[in-house]
C-alpha cells in the first residue's frame, strides 16, 4: 500500500485538479481525497509535484516492432493484404525496450497493434507497458486494424505485385472482405438454426465481431479522400464503432467527423514528409478537430516517434491551439474512452487500476520529468532509485 501526499492531483474526471492524497492498495486506486493516509501505507511525499493518471497512447506498435530492430518485427503479416485472423497479443514482447522507455516517462498503457501494410491487419490489444508476460499486461482486445492509402498500395502493389495497387483497389479489398464476412455470418446462422455442421474460419469469426458484436474498426487514414472512403464503407456495412487513426488531414473535414461522432487518434505530427499523403501535416489538427466537437486522442505511432515522448507531442499540440485544460485528457481519459478501457485506466478515481505518474512540473512542458511511476500499484520507477547516468553505460 502506498499513499502519495502533498501533491497537486489531476484526476482527469469531473473533479478536475485538487489537492488530495492518493492511496494505492492491491493494484487499485483506493481513494483520492482528504484525510490522513492509512497507518500501514508507505508514504511518499510528492509536495510541489503533479500527480496524473498514467498516460495512454491509443495507437502504438510498442512491444510489436521491437526497439532497435532494422525490420518491422511482428507488425505486419505480409503474406496477404487481408489478415483478420492474426492477433497482436501473440506477437507482443514484454521485454521490448520501447516499453521500458514508456513507463519510465509515464506512459503506462498503449494500444499495441498490427501495422498498416495490410488493408486488414488483425486484432489489436490495449496493453500495460510493464509486466512479466503479455497475458498479465493485457487490458482487453480493443479493435480490428485496417489501413487505407499509400501503405497497403506500396506493400502489396509495388513490392508484391498483387492487389491492391491503387486506392480503388484498397477500398475494394476492404469491401470484399466485409462482404465475405456478411455471407459467413449468414451461413453460420443458418447452420445453427438447422443444426447443421459448420466449418469455422478464424479470420471471418474476427471480422464477424466487427459486423455483429461492435468490435471497433480502427482505420489508418491520412488524406481526406481516404477518410471519406472509410466513412462511406462504414455506412454501407452498418459499422458504427469506428475510429480514424492518424487523421493527418482531419482538420480539413472536421465537421464530417463531428457529424458522424467518429473520434480521431491524431499523430504522429512531429514527423518529416516521408510520403506524399503527409504533405498537410500540422500540430494544429488536434485543436481544429476539438473545436468542431470531435473527441481527440494524441498518439506517437511508436516507434515512429519514441514512445516516451508522448508528452512532448501534447505540448506541441497545446502550442498550436489545443486547450491546455484538456491536454491531460487527450492522453488519458479520451484515449481510454475511445479504446473502451476507461473502466480500468485514464482517470484517478477509486476502483480504477493504480497506474499513476508523478511529475516535477506540468507533464507536457519540456523541463518536466517523471519522479515516480506506478503500474497496477507496483512502484516501477523512482527517479532517485532507478535513474542511470548514461556515461556509466558507455561501452568503452
Amino acid at each position: 500500500m502506498y499513499a502519495l501526499v502533498g501533491g497537486t492531483v489531476h484526476t482527469a474526471t469531473e473533479r478536475g485538479t485538487i489537492d488530495a492524497t492518493v492511496v494505492i492498495d492491491d493494484g487499485e486506486i483506493a481513494s483520492v481525497g482528504d484525510g490522513d493516509p492509512p497507518e500501514e501505507a508507505t508514504v511518499i511525499d510528492v509536495s510541489g509535484h503533479h500527480v496524473t493518471p498514467g498516460l495512454v497512447d491509443a495507437h502504438s506498435h510498442a512491444g510489436m516492432a521491437e526497439w532497435g530492430e532494422p525490420e518491422d518485427g511482428d507488425v505486419n503479416e505480409g503474406t496477404s493484404a487481408v489478415t483478420p485472423h492474426v492477433n497482436a497479443l501473440d506477437g507482443f514482447h514484454p521485454r521490448d525496450e520501447e516499453l521500458k522507455h514508456a513507463f519510465q516517462n509515464g506512459v503506462t498503457a498503449v494500444s499495441a497493434r498490427m501495422g498498416s501494410g495490410n488493408v486488414i491487419g488483425g486484432i489489436i490489444c490495449s496493453m500495460k507497458t510493464h509486466g512479466l508476460t503479455a497475458d498479465e499486461m493485457l487490458i482487453r482486445e480493443d479493435g480490428m486494424k485496417a489501413a487505407m492509402g499509400e501503405n497497403p498500395k506500396r506493400f502489396h502493389g509495388e513490392e508484391q505485385g498483387r492487389q491492391p495497387s491503387t486506392r480503388p483497389g484498397v477500398a475494394a479489398t476492404l469491401r470484399e472482405a466485409l462482404m465475405e464476412a456478411e455471407d459467413y455470418v449468414d451461413r453460420r446462422e443458418h447452420a445453427r438454426n438447422e443444426g447443421e455442421p459448420f466449418e469455422r474460419d478464424l479470420g471471418m469469426e474476427n471480422l464477424a465481431r466487427v459486423l455483429t458484436e461492435g468490435l471497433p474498426l480502427r482505420v489508418h487514414a491520412h488524406r481526406t479522400d481516404d477518410i471519406m472512403t472509410v466513412f462511406r464503407i462504414a455506412e454501407e456495412f452498418g459499422i458504427e464503432s469506428l475510429s480514424i487513426e492518424h487523421a493527418t488531414e482531419g482538420h480539413l473535414i472536421a465537421d464530417e467527423f463531428a457529424e458522424r461522432d467518429v473520434p480521431a487518434i491524431v499523430g504522429p505530427s512531429l514527423y518529416s514528409g516521408a510520403k506524399y499523403e503527409l504533405r498537410n501535416i500540422t500540430f494544429e489538427t488536434p485543436a481544429i478537430l476539438r473545436e468542431a466537437g470531435v473527441k481527440v486522442a494524441i498518439q506517437t505511432d511508436a516507434p515512429v516517434l519514441p514512445q516516451q515522448h508522448l508528452d512532448v507531442c501534447v505540448g506541441l499540440a497545446v502550442r498550436e491551439g489545443f486547450p491546455a485544460e484538456e491536454a491531460l485528457e487527450a492522453v488519458t481519459r479520451y484515449p481510454a474512452e475511445i479504446l473502451g478501457i476507461d473502466d480500468r485506466v485514464g482517470t484517478l478515481e477509486a476502483g480504477t487500476d493504480a497506474d499513476v505518474a508523478v511529475w516535477d512540473g506540468v507533464f507536457y512542458e519540456n523541463d518536466s520529468r517523471t519522479r515516480h511511476v506506478f503500474v497496477d500499484g507496483e512502484h516501477v520507477f523512482d527517479r532517485e532509485r532507478d535513474a542511470v547516468d548514461p556515461r556509466d553505460e558507455y561501452d568503452w
